[in-house]
C-alpha cells in the first residue's frame, strides 16, 4: 500500500506543479487553489508512503520522477525548451534514484545476513 500512496504522492505532486505554472504567480484563482490542494494531498500520501519505504528512497523517487515529468510535460505541453544539458541533468537524477534503491536493497541484505548470522550464534 505505502506504494500506491507513492506513486498518488508523485502524481499528485505533479499535478500540482502544472497547477502553479498555470496559476500565473497565484493571480488565478482556480489553479492556484487547485495548486494548493494537490500539495497538500502530494505530502499526505508521501507521508503516508514513509510508514515502511525509508525516506531516503521515497524522497528521492518522489522529486525524481517529478522532475523528469515536469521537465517533460514543461517541453511539450508549454514549449520551454529541453537542451542536452538538461536531459543529462534528468538522466542523472535517474540514475541517481536507480543507484539509491539498488544501495538500498544490498543494504536490506546485509542486515538479513547479520541478523542470521547473530541468531545462529545464540
Amino acid at each position: 500500500m505505502s506504494w500506491f500512496y507513492l506513486a498518488a504522492a508523485i502524481l499528485f505532486e505533479i499535478v500540482g506543479t502544472v497547477s502553479m505554472k498555470l496559476s500565473h504567480g497565484f493571480t488565478k484563482g482556480i489553479p492556484s487553489m487547485l495548486m494548493i490542494l494537490f500539495y497538500i494531498l502530494a505530502f499526505v500520501c508521501l507521508n503516508f508512503s514513509l510508514k515502511t519505504i525509508p525516506v531516503s528512497i521515497a524522497y528521492a523517487i518522489w522529486s525524481g520522477i517529478g522532475t523528469a515529468t515536469i521537465a517533460i510535460i514543461g517541453y511539450f505541453v508549454f514549449k520551454e525548451t529541453l537542451t542536452v544539458m538538461k536531459v543529462s541533468a534528468i538522466v542523472l537524477i535517474i540514475v541517481g534514484v536507480v543507484l539509491l534503491n539498488i544501495s538500498e536493497g544490498s543494504s536490506d541484505k546485509q542486515q538479513v545476513q547479520k541478523k542470521t548470522h547473530l541468531n545462529s550464534q545464540h
